[in-house]
């Protein structure tokens, strides 16, 4: 989801709640302690150098029961992010705190903020040799079969 996105979808929601990818809500008293720009300047393992640009959103739970942080309020959080920061329509990743600090891409679904789990992945494939699907074997085409496989014979 990019920023534009979440600010149309703020504007018409009345309460803000975001879904774990286990159904689980992250408490209503969370707190957004951060909005930010973030750009990680790397290379693969191609060689190829790289630059990835997000709205960063950090939300935590810190145990204020009396909190509740209204869709108006992130907007405005949002609009000073952008005029300060000067972040642009970049799509969001979503930093909360379970067994460690956890990285989301964020969706919505006609109600509720999905926090969606992100996958980590080769960007380099065609140079690292990874086969872009494993090949199928038929046993009946295999030439080895039971009478002429040895110890040590790697047929098996």
């Amino acid at each position: 989801m990019k920023l534009s996105e979440i600010k149309r979808e703020l504007s018409t929601l009345e309460n803000v709640a975001f879904v774990l990818p286990n159904g689980s809500y992250v408490p209503e008293h969370f707190h957004v302690t951060e909005v930010g720009l973030v750009t990680k300047n790397f290379i693969d393992c191609g060689g190829k150098v790289r630059k990835e640009t997000v709205v960063n959103f950090q939300l935590w739970d810190a145990n204020d029961f009396d909190h509740r942080l209204k869709p108006n309020k992130l907007l405005s959080i949002i609009a000073l992010s952008e005029k300060i920061l000067g972040i642009e329509d970049y799509e969001i990743e979503v930093e909360y705190q379970t067994e460690t600090i956890g990285k989301y891409s964020l969706g919505f679904n006609g109600q509720d903020l999905m926090l969606i789990n992100k996958q980590t992945a080769c960007l380099a494939e065609d140079q690292c040799g990874i086969p872009a699907s494993k090949p199928k074997v038929k046993f009946s085409e295999m030439k080895n079969n039971a009478t002429t496989c040895t110890p040590g014979g790697s047929c098996c």
